[in-house]
């Protein structure tokens, strides 16, 4: 956000400002004390176990021009510090980023769909980015609260964005875009992700097609071609259609060579055909990447251009990430795990070029309810024909191991905990082995590779 007076954030908030100095300048909204720096509005926000007006005191020392809260202020703050009182503030902040965004004239890439978002969207920035001033999403910013913080992160002078969106339950999805205000729409794939919540597939198919159904006549939606919910999701939509595959799509990637280092391969289609090097494994991550060309050609970026700018992408923390340590080569992909995810990084192990074994560290996954069992199971029948060697994490994890075994993999290992499976994955990993770790966020199996010795 450019530097805006005090008094105009409330305006734009819908928020009174109670006290400080109207004309006191904001550089930048945050929502976490532990961030704040000089010059920050702090967004005093409340959640099941938290109350972020607890807090105001402690934004105030740290510099903070003011706060953004739904609570009495505390006593004793600086005469010229701002209180910007609402009835709430995440309404409050929800419309400072509304305001925001109708003054923002940049052309918008929203991303969502049940796996590989935060990837499309790194490769999306980094194609856009070589052309385009281009602000992205942070990380995986992609809720309520996220998305409004990456609008706000945006400033005047952008001439495009590349913002993630996500969900866990049906309606969410639409709002978000109705912010966003999205001219290129991308849907990643429709999976199992979040399926507790939603129920089947096809209701996941109906909330991520909303994004599609938010996109101008003018604008383009950029769809897996090869997903069963293709057809459907073209329907949602009267923009153009821009479908991306291996074998089908108005853009394909073909003649694919894994490497230790990333992927080569050729994409074609009505652009014209250019060979590319990625430097990230896996064929799902050169289908992320086709999507990225793909809103980079709508853009105005040509095919050399775009592949151009593949080759120096960099990734989100945690995603297929390659670090080598005593000559092994480790894939960090611990950011998040479903079902489809997790078959995805095996089938890379399985293809990468290796001297060694190939072994997985695969923990639990999450928000799968009653699919759990199945998820688990074909994820274990997958490590059964991909791996040498499987290392699984902690009681939900058992399951995997047990599908894995059951189909006729022989070494397979079950501990409690990430520090048991790093020490396991220290004393029997050799030089030249190539090691997966994966599992959903709360399992923080990041750990086992910071403790690998």
């Amino acid at each position: 956000m450019n530097p805006s007076s005090i008094s105009t954030i409330a305006e734009m908030s819908g928020a009174r400002l109670l006290t400080g100095n109207p004309e006191s300048t904001v550089m930048r909204v945050c929502k976490d004390t532990r961030t704040v720096c000089p010059g920050d509005l702090y967004i005093a926000l409340r959640g099941e176990n938290f109350d972020g007006n607890r807090f105001i005191a402690e934004a105030a020392a740290k510099g903070a021009v003011g706060a953004l809260c739904d609570a009495e202020a505390p006593s004793g703050l600086p005469v010229e510090f701002g209180i910007l009182g609402t009835a709430d503030a995440l309404t409050g902040l929800t419309y400072l980023a509304s305001a925001w965004r109708s003054r923002l004239n940049l052309r918008p890439v929203v991303v969502t769909g049940s796996s590989g978002k935060t990837s499309v969207k790194d490769f999306t920035a980094t194609v856009l980015g070589s052309r385009f001033r281009t602000t992205a999403t942070k990380g995986n910013l992609n809720n309520q609260i996220g998305l409004p913080l990456s609008i706000l992160d945006a400033n005047l002078e952008d001439e495009a964005a590349v913002w993630e969106i996500g969900m866990n339950h049906r309606g969410e999805i639409a709002p978000l875009a109705g912010l966003a205000k999205p001219e290129i729409g991308i849907i990643t794939g429709i999976g199992t992700a979040h399926i507790e919540f939603l129920g089947s597939q096809e209701e996941i198919a109906r909330e991520k097609g909303d994004l599609l159904e938010r996109l101008p006549n003018s604008g383009a939606a950029i769809i897996p071609a090869e997903d069963s919910f293709a057809g459907e999701l073209r329907n949602r939509t009267s923009a153009r259609v821009l479908g991306v595959g291996f074998v089908h799509g108005d853009l394909r990637a073909v003649s694919i060579r894994q490497e230790i280092e990333g992927s080569r391969f050729f994409i074609e289609g009505e652009f014209g055909r250019a060979e590319a090097f990625l430097p990230v494994p896996g064929r799902h991550m050169i289908g992320n990447a086709l999507m990225a060309v793909a809103a980079g050609l709508l853009s105005g970026i040509s095919l050399d251009d775009c592949v151009a700018a593949l080759a120096n992408v960099a990734l989100t923390s945690g995603r297929l990430g390659r670090v080598v340590k005593r000559g092994v080569n480790i894939l960090d992909d611990t950011y998040n795990a479903n079902p489809d995810s997790m078959v995805a990084a095996l089938e890379t192990l399985h293809s990468m070029p290796s001297s060694g074994r190939r072994i997985a560290v695969l923990g639990k996954m999450g928000e799968l309810g009653i699919h759990a069992s199945e998820g688990y199971r074909r994820v274990g029948e997958k490590a059964a024909v991909t791996l040498d060697t499987l290392i699984c994490v902690g009681s939900e994890a058992e399951a995997i191991a047990v599908a894995a075994g059951s189909k006729g993999l022989q070494d397979v290992k079950t501990v409690a905990e990430n520090g048991e499976a790093a020490r396991l994955l220290s004393s029997l990993s050799r030089e030249g082995d190539l090691v997966l770790l994966k599992a959903s966020r709360s399992a923080r199996l990041e750990e086992v590779l910071h403790q690998f010795i």
